[in-house]
């Protein structure tokens, strides 16, 4: 694609980079066929091809963003279904990203876009913040059917249970068992702390039994992706800065062999905070830490899988978005499953998106429940026992419409290896 943006421009390191990223782009249009919006909308605006000719004009000409550019560029998932089937390698993601920064610093959002934005960004990003608002949405759940639709489904958001606290997820050093092979730092994270804690537990069980002594740093927390995804990019920097600084005090101490995210979504940040930081002071640091960062299917497989017990039960795969296209993780997860003695069942249109995709669910509710049905009805026809994905969001937005079992991967792995039955399949 022939871009025409000015020397002065160029120089300012993240239009250099899109421009970049759109010369790659030879309006192919093979993305068309794997981007779920499109899909359901059928507007050429809500592909990555439209969107990036509307990304490529705004910026191009510094445009002040209108609301018909912001609408479409608000309906992307960031599934990045669309860069795994690119013939031409563009980094739709880098792109996606700088626009809707720009679209932040440069639109005024109606008041009550505004005010859900920035609630979101308050309380999800802090654990403890966001169990209080879940505990405070249950407690009016009866108004719910009173309330705007959107303000109606983040109250349906909030599960029926909400865990206690887990005493892992405080900075600490967990030794392995036996002779240690890795010293690895853990990602509790942010959301998942208050939603889900048998996911870290698990993680941590199956990481010492396999020789690995794993750390909680001290100071690390959310990766920042929720509020990058916004937009919001001070605000994400901030975050994913503590994590840098935490997780290189660990390195320059005792050392560190990688950083385990559990959370795919997580990962697929925290492996780009070198371009997150591109120009900062950080950047190096940023690097390392995206070099060091593996999802824990990565760690296990590398470990090899010691299997303890076997069951031949029937384990519908989902692969998460974030793992699959955003990580080119794609047989890992299967492999390891295969080889603790599942059934591994895989759905018709894997690569497709659930619609939970970070806060998409709750801000553009209508076409995350029609993914919702769709995905929810691909995995209904294969009748497993259990469902089991890699990302916190795709298990609490798949679990809500369908009458399975969805468990982490790492929660079955940590089953097959000695750990205890998951939970949720009690």
């Amino acid at each position: 694609m022939q871009t025409n943006f000015t020397k002065a421009q160029l120089n300012e390191p993240k239009i250099a980079r899109s421009n970049a990223v759109l010369r790659n782009c030879v309006h192919c249009g093979f993305c068309t066929a794997t981007c779920p919006t499109y899909q359901i909308l059928g507007d050429e605006l809500d592909s990555p091809r439209g969107r990036i000719y509307l990304i490529k004009d705004m910026l191009e000409n510094q445009r002040k963003p209108d609301a018909k550019v912001v609408k479409h560029v608000d309906r992307c998932l960031s599934c990045l279904a669309c860069m795994t089937t690119c013939p031409s390698g563009v980094n739709y993601m880098h792109l996606v990203d700088h626009a809707r920064e720009y679209i932040e610093d440069n639109y005024k959002r109606p008041i009550f876009d505004r005010i859900m934005r920035a609630t979101l960004a308050q309380i999800l990003p802090y654990d403890k913040r966001f169990r209080f608002a879940m505990k405070s949405a249950r407690l009016v759940k009866p108004l719910a059917p009173l309330m705007p639709s959107k303000i109606r489904n983040m109250v349906d958001f909030a599960p029926k249970k909400i865990p206690v606290p887990s005493l892992n997820d405080k900075p600490q050093v967990f030794p392995a068992e036996g002779k240690c092979i890795k010293r690895v730092a853990l990602m509790t994270g942010c959301a998942q702390k208050a939603l889900d804690t048998d996911i870290n537990d698990a993680t941590i069980r199956l990481l010492r039994r396999h020789g690995c002594e794993v750390v909680v740093a001290q100071g690390a927390g959310c990766c920042g992706a929720l509020t990058h995804h916004m937009g919001k990019s001070k605000q994400s920097h901030i975050s994913a800065a503590k994590n840098i600084n935490a997780w290189m005090s660990e390195l320059n101490g005792d050392g560190l062999d990688a950083i385990v995210i559990n959370t795919s979504g997580c990962g697929t940040t925290v492996k780009d905070y070198g371009n997150m930081f591109l120009g900062d002071p950080l950047e190096n640091d940023a690097k390392t830490v995206g070099s060091l960062a593996k999802d824990i299917t990565e760690i296990m497989i590398d470990l090899g899988l010691k299997v303890s017990s076997t069951s031949a039960i029937r384990v519908a795969y989902h692969a998460a978005c974030s793992l699959q296209h955003g990580q080119q993780i794609k047989t890992h997860p299967k492999t390891l499953l295969q080889n603790a003695g599942f059934t591994v069942l895989e759905p018709k249109d894997s690569h497709l998106c659930c619609g939970s995709a970070g806060t998409y669910n709750l801000m553009q509710p209508e076409i995350s429940k029609k993914l919702k049905t769709r995905k929810v009805e691909t995995l209904e026809i294969l009748k497993p026992d259990v469902i089991s994905a890699g990302n916190i969001g795709c298990m609490v937005q798949i679990g809500s419409a369908i009458g399975v079992p969805v468990v982490h991967t790492v929660e079955l792995l940590d089953w097959a290896t000695g750990g205890p039955k998951p939970s949720k399949m009690a």
